[in-house]
């Protein structure tokens, strides 16, 4: 049976808006962030969400908090569902980064992790979806590795392809697991 998962990243951050590469640092919630958590609450609450999957990074849980408190949807972290570790890097220049994501698909950042690793942590989690939720529509906050994991995933997208690409955010990503 099918699972139909529908991914959001977390609102945007004081670090995004001072373009900063969080990382595996908490991060917070901008003004403007907060007001696109309540949004995000509006546009999904009625949405046929079974669940509310999140990363435990403090600006996801801030967004799941925002946009699912209060509801009857359960809201359940994994740590999975992080950002890629940049190590040593985290919380420098985004700029900087992110011209260099595609030397570590496969070598990890100083002290932290490669893509195709913090991809292998989105598919343990996808694996881990199907036995409770099979048949259901669930939600994912996360990152830019937890979509790149999903689109390397269910896709089949090259991981040196999502390297080179914008992010180019949305409203909401809509994928099928079988």
């Amino acid at each position: 049976m099918t699972i139909r998962i529908v991914f959001e990243t977390h609102s945007t951050t004081q670090d995004n808006e001072n373009g900063i590469a969080t990382g595996w640092l908490p991060g917070r919630l901008s003004s403007l962030g907060r007001d696109q958590a309540a949004e995000l609450g509006a546009r999904r609450r009625a949405d046929g969400i079974a669940a509310v999957f999140s990363s435990d990074l403090a600006r996801s849980v801030e967004t799941a908090g925002i946009a699912f408190g209060g509801s009857a949807i359960p809201v359940l972290l994994d740590w999975r569902l992080r950002e890629c570790d940049y190590g040593q890097l985290n919380g420098s220049l985004a700029a900087e980064l992110h011209a260099h994501r595609a030397e570590h698909i496969d070598m990890p950042y100083p002290d932290g992790e490669s893509w195709r690793q913090a991809a292998a942590r989105m598919a343990s989690f996808a694996a881990d979806l199907s036995p409770r939720w099979s048949g259901q529509r669930v939600l994912v906050i996360g990152h830019v590795a937890t979509r790149w994991g999903l689109e390397h995933l269910l896709l089949g997208t090259p991981l040196e392809d999502l390297a080179v690409r914008d992010f180019g955010w949305q409203p909401g990503w809509e994928y099928t697991a079988e």
